[in-house]
């Protein structure tokens, strides 16, 4: 075995080529554990692991040749690796992009027009979170954004709105009026009609029979059964009903029988909002074991790419992803503390300082009545318990005059800071004009009214925490999965440890550039070389 504490190696018949040596100038060997971890960063190399006078070194010169019955010298050797080998290089094409990845898209403009450009201009992919934000907000972040890089790349997040699908059905003509030319369609439980409508307005025939894609989706999904209706055509009854209201033409719904819903499917584990908390490890070869029962049945002439999503935060994981058959991977929380986020300085420092155990389950404020949870940083805040406590209440009366006073004083002093009189008038302005339907049901039904009010708190806590509202920082709703946690650790000691230092695009390359490293350590440890443990991990160096 090689020895870590010295580097000797006392079984030449496991680790050594029997049949290779190593051939250059010994003085180009380096036994030194800053020089040997630069051997390991110079990706564009080879590297050999030699083993000289019983000591293991690392070079990136000279050359492999038979050792012709001499002792072979050579205990391991890597060829160069490029980053864009990381993942399929279909996606890389498709996009535009230098790299399978992307940052996936945070609501209220988290994950902002700054973030995206920045993102763009290293040719590298962001998702604006159009989450929550109104159609004159997101016609603004369109132009801004195709006015700093015009040729993107880019994504626009659409976030399934089952309860004001007039809402989403808008948007999805925004993004169709604007050229919008890949969206991230996240929280489906079902497909709806204007994203079926973004996905048939994008296709025509080519001049050789094929079909040509124009409007990209990239799925979100967590459930094997939503994955399904994205890794199938459209339902021929949804793309009916659209021919015949002059949405789509008739060529568009026969060419949208013929292709799958997304051309890419982010599988997303635990993570920050929105999550059913499952682990990447179990869901991730599930839905590529779907994709592929699917492919064999509809024979696509282009399959649907599965990514991860959920837990993507440091070198390894990303690693593990890739290693696990992602098509590329998608970060989100580890974002957020970045300096181009759209989150207050506050929130930003606070995330920095999250560790994996300081994130909790909250109800959600779009799907509230459902029961939907979404995962918050509980760490500086109250929201967690305070939005629990909302549910319980909700879930145990049917109408606010039925709440107990001591209930009441208590929701309405420290956690409303409102009357809940006020809060109606409120809520019932901003209904009036974003939703007067929905308004109309609530005045006739108290417990939809008890909600509406409810979900007043819900919805601006995540915008507080956006706009560092004065006096409210204790009710600020984060979202983060434990992936915040494991990167600050991981960047525990090196220049990002400050958010300050953090820019996405950094992130991202300093993510890939890991992963790749950790695949060389990883390939040399399948060849039995025990590398230093001080140099296994990559640390991320300015």
């Amino acid at each position: 075995m090689i020895i870590q504490e010295s580097g000797l190696i006392e079984n030449e018949k496991r680790f050594n080529y029997p049949s290779m040596a190593w051939i250059g100038n010994e003085n180009h060997l380096l036994a030194d554990a800053g020089e040997m971890r630069k051997c390991l960063m110079a990706l564009d190399e080879p590297l050999f692991a030699v083993c000289e006078n019983e000591r293991l070194k690392f070079t990136n010169r000279g050359e492999l040749a038979p050792s012709n019955g001499k002792p072979a010298n050579l205990s391991g050797w890597l060829p160069p690796i490029e980053i864009s080998s990381m993942g399929d290089p279909s996606f890389q094409r498709e996009y535009g992009v230098k790299a399978s990845y992307y940052a996936g898209g945070m609501a209220n403009a988290i994950s902002s027009e700054e973030m995206v450009t920045a993102l763009a201009k290293e040719k590298l992919m962001g998702s604006f979170g159009s989450g929550g934000l109104s159609l004159d907000r997101l016609k603004q972040a369109i132009a801004t954004i195709k006015a700093e890089v015009p040729n993107g790349p880019f994504i626009f997040n659409l976030l399934h709105n089952p309860f004001e699908p007039e809402i989403e059905e808008r948007t999805v003509e925004l993004f169709l009026e604007h050229g919008v030319r890949v969206v991230e369609a996240a929280a489906y439980l079902r497909l709806t009609p204007a994203l079926v409508q973004y996905r048939a307005k994008g296709l025509s025939s080519g001049a050789s029979g094929e079909i040509a894609v124009k409007k990209h989706i990239i799925a979100k999904v967590s459930r094997r059964e939503v994955a399904m209706l994205f890794l199938n055509p459209a339902p021929e009854r949804i793309l009916g009903e659209l021919a015949e209201a002059g949405k789509i033409s008739r060529e568009q719904a026969e060419l949208a029988s013929k292709v799958p819903m997304a051309d890419d499917i982010t599988v997303e584990a635990d993570s920050g909002g929105h999550t059913d908390n499952q682990p990447l490890i179990s869901l991730l070869p599930s839905i590529i074991a779907l994709r592929d029962r699917t492919q064999q049945e509809n024979r696509f002439e282009t399959p649907v790419r599965i990514g991860a999503a959920g837990g993507i935060s440091t070198p390894e994981s990303a690693l593990a992803a890739f290693m696990m058959g992602a098509a590329y991977v998608v970060t989100g929380s580890v974002n957020q503390a970045c300096v181009e986020s759209g989150a207050c300085e506050h929130t930003r420092k606070i995330l920095a300082e999250a560790d994996m155990a300081d994130v909790s389950m909250a109800p959600s404020a779009d799907m509230f009545e459902m029961g939907a949870r979404v995962q918050v940083l509980k760490k500086g805040s109250l929201f967690p318990m305070r939005a629990q406590k909302l549910f319980d209440v909700y879930t145990t009366y049917e109408a606010v005059e039925e709440i107990p006073a001591a209930i009441k004083d208590e929701l309405e002093g420290r956690v409303f800071m409102r009357t809940f009189d006020q809060v109606w008038n409120y809520t019932r302005e901003f209904f009036a004009q974003r939703n007067p339907e929905l308004l109309r049901k609530a005045e006739q039904n108290p417990k939809k009214k008890m909600a509406l009010i409810f979900r007043w708190y819900l919805g601006l806590s995540s915008r507080w925490s956006r706009d560092g509202v004065e006096g409210r920082q204790i009710d600020y709703q984060i979202w983060c999965g434990p992936s915040m946690g494991a990167f600050n650790e991981w960047a525990r000691g090196t220049y990002l440890e400050d958010y300050r230092n953090r820019n996405a695009a950094d992130i991202a390359w300093h993510l890939l550039r890991g992963s790749a490293y950790s695949y060389r350590v990883q390939s040399l440890k399948l060849q039995g070389v025990q590398v230093p443990a001080e140099i296994e991990s990559y640390r991320p160096e300015q």
